[in-house]
């Protein structure tokens, strides 16, 4: 019966009978009307929350409202069945080449003083971790995945969003061929935030083409190693 609600309301938001900000009925009522039970109210109500369809308030002007899901809750939905396929470092690496080097025309056009000094201050904290030995490659793939919200693109987040756990998978895989991986790869992220700042679209795109080209030259050598062992 919870299913059927969650349906139910789904229906009502896709046909925009429900648009965000809309309150939904209270729990009492909506059990009434479906007659169901609170409980079976409630557990649809979470499952929505979850999907970031609706977002409960507490206090008296409290409810489950109807709210817009963010690049991110959609990200993270379809990084779930990304992270179910088979994908190798090679074709991930392969993809964000095509990707990467294609959103930088719109990261130039549309990237704020704000998404320059956010870049700008990750650059400072990332060298911080460099001289501390504390850099890894989730910090590497936060970087790509900041780059692309300064598209100010929601498909594009939400792609990028989805990818970031095969993304730092390859950036991994990169890793075993280059333990020190993260001197170059920083140096060449602070002078693409720089190419970005000065609205130098070939020179962004040159930088981050290098940047890309290493690590999938990088993925190839540990993939034609176990290669190798497995013959």
């Amino acid at each position: 019966m919870s299913e059927a609600i969650v349906d139910q309301i789904r229906s009502l938001i896709r046909n925009e009978e429900l648009k965000p900000g809309d309150r939904l009925p209270s729990e009492r009522d909506l059990g009434e009307r479906m007659g169901v039970s609170r409980v079976t109210v409630r557990e649809a109500l979470r499952v929505l929350e979850a999907g970031g369809l609706v977002q409960i308030r507490v206090g008296a002007r409290g409810g489950a409202f109807v709210t817009t899901p963010s690049s991110s809750t959609i990200g993270s939905g379809l990084a779930e069945l990304i992270s179910l396929s088979p994908l190798t470092a090679a074709e991930v690496t392969e993809a964000r080449q095509i990707v990467e080097l294609g959103i930088i025309a719109l990261v130039v056009d549309r990237a704020t003083d704000d998404d320059i000094a956010e870049l700008r201050a990750m650059m400072k904290d990332h060298q911080a971790a460099l001289r501390n030995g504390e850099y890894g490659m989730a910090m590497s793939a936060a970087f790509h995945v900041r780059v692309a919200a300064c598209t100010h693109n929601a498909a594009i987040e939400m792609l990028v969003h989805s990818f970031h756990g095969p993304l730092l998978m390859s950036l991994r895989e990169a890793q075993v061929a280059a333990p020190l991986m993260g001197h170059k790869g920083t140096k060449e992220h602070r002078a693409f935030v720089e190419a970005i700042a000065e609205r130098d679209a070939t020179k962004a795109t040159e930088i981050m083409r290098t940047h890309l080209s290493r690590t999938a030259r990088r993925v190839a050598v540990v993939r034609n190693a176990r290669a190798v062992a497995d013959s």
